[in-house]
């Protein structure tokens, strides 16, 4: 008797552990799971031996045996390519691996963005120094500095001067080998499959800072035509580069989304970005009319399906799915949203010193009376987690909640409300206190509210 087709997903946690179940339910698939988390012991122990060709080829023994006929990833650091390697080994619907390395070789990718649009490009430049190893004098600052190959903002950040880039750039041995171990698995297929000539990801990238709103478009490439799917403004805690909320719906201009919508068309074509979904990450100046670039993602942002699906109907996790075994997804069918407007709330500690508090479980279940369709997860570290996350990020993630509300205002009067029951302080730091009444909450007989513990690893946030 034939094994049921089934559908793998590696690197499957925290927000794609929630779609994923969910749109596998809706479209009656039954999932396989592969991965191990990086960043908690003893999984992340996987870490020392880990090789993505090796990985890969172990997939592809398996694949008949389990009767696997699509794969799907959304995880930035090692998912999205091993899912685009193991389509291509299994001749599956996937995106192409090489479009996935000139996404998230990040100095790549600012070399084609200005070949194809230099208009949306910032000036930018190699570090032409190892990590550890000396500064080059004559650098002009300030600067934004990033790692050539890494994810979710880790060890990006301005410096304005050469002591503070000095700084930024020196290491323990332990966050070295956690560093090139992170890396290596991607630099070994960039030198495959780009070329020697490439400079390799071990580096750290100089970008000229940009100071303006930041904004994401997702959209996905089918049979390819490149689609948009919407818009999510990513707005920052005061003086930070660290996001507070991510919000729907977006109030960036039509013109401006079709602006957006053009760059990613032209840097997808070159790149060869045929199929599958994506994120690019921008920032807009309405007062020089300036739209710049910062990253293209070559996946799903998963912290945002979530907030599609209240405000549009639309589940990103369903059309990752359907991408991946090859529908189109402009058919599947929308649900009828729940919200005018939902964010996902990020809680975080700037001082290092600060003592957080996590709510305790009468605190978790008073919020799950009053917000059964919420999102609520907290972030327990350890005292060196959170050390090393003040020095990698520039703060401390404790916690994110998701609501929706009637509109803007009732979702921040609903946010509000729900921090207090938390323990915790509304991220609007942007606005003055608030002047509006709370919205009280009704309180179901049974909540249902989902509680997560995440790790930072496929966070957007």
């Amino acid at each position: 008797m034939p094994l049921q087709p089934r559908t793998l997903i590696l690197f499957d946690y925290d927000w794609d552990a929630l779609g994923h179940a969910h749109a596998a339910q809706a479209q009656g698939l039954a999932l396989d799971r592969s991965g191990f988390d990086l960043f908690t012991f003893p999984s992340n122990a996987r870490l020392a031996w880990f090789d993505m060709g090796r990985y890969v080829e172990t997939l592809v023994q398996r694949a008949r045996l389990r009767g696997w006929q699509a794969v799907a990833s959304h995880h930035e650091q090692f998912g999205a390519l091993a899912a685009a390697l193991l389509a291509e080994r299994m001749g599956w619907p996937g995106t192409p691996v090489n479009a996935i390395l000139a996404c998230q070789h990040k100095l790549y990718a600012r070399q084609v963005l200005q070949r194809v649009a230099p208009e949306a490009n910032v000036p930018f430049e190699l570090l032409d120094a190892e990590y550890g190893a000396p500064i080059p004098s004559g650098l002009d600052y300030p600067r934004f500095v990033k790692p050539v190959k890494a994810a979710f903002s880790v060890l990006a950040r301005r410096v304005d001067n050469h002591a503070e880039l000095h700084r930024h750039t020196r290491f323990g041995a332990w966050e070295l080998w956690v560093i090139r171990r992170l890396v290596e698995p991607f630099e070994r297929m960039v030198r495959e499959r780009l070329g020697a000539d490439v400079p390799s990801a071990h580096r750290m990238l100089l970008e000229a800072p940009v100071q303006a709103e930041q904004f994401n478009l997702d959209g996905y490439v089918f049979n390819g035509e490149t689609k948009a799917i919407g818009v999510v403004d990513a707005i920052m805690y005061p003086g930070t580069q660290a996001f507070m909320r991510h919000q729907l719906p977006t109030r960036l201009a039509p013109a401006v989304q079709a602006r957006a919508l053009d760059v990613a068309r032209r840097f997808l074509a070159a790149v060869g970005f045929t199929h599958g979904l994506f994120n690019m990450e921008f920032f807009f100046d309405a007062a020089t009319d300036r739209l710049t670039v910062i990253e293209f993602n070559p996946r799903m942002a998963s912290q945002y399906s979530d907030l599609y699906q209240r405000v549009l109907g639309v589940d990103l996790h369903a059309m990752g799915l359907a991408l991946a075994h090859g529908r189109d997804p402009a058919q599947l069918p929308r649900s009828a949203p729940t919200a005018g407007a939902a964010a996902s709330f990020v809680y975080r500690a700037f001082d290092p010193a600060q003592r957080v508090h996590l709510p305790d479980a009468g605190q978790t279940r008073a919020f799950a009376r009053a917000y059964p369709d919420a999102l609520l997860f907290p972030y327990p570290k350890s005292a060196g987690s959170i050390a090393r996350d003040h020095k990698w990020l520039g703060s401390y993630r404790y916690g994110i909640t998701h609501l929706g509300g009637r509109d803007e205002a009732d979702l921040r009067a609903r946010c509000e409300t729900a921090s207090a029951l938390l323990g915790w302080v509304a991220p609007y730091a942007e606005f003055s206190p608030s002047s509006i009444d709370p919205i009280p909450a009704t309180a179901p007989s049974a909540p249902a509210v989902t509680v997560l513990q995440p790790s930072i690893h496929t966070a957007s946030s």
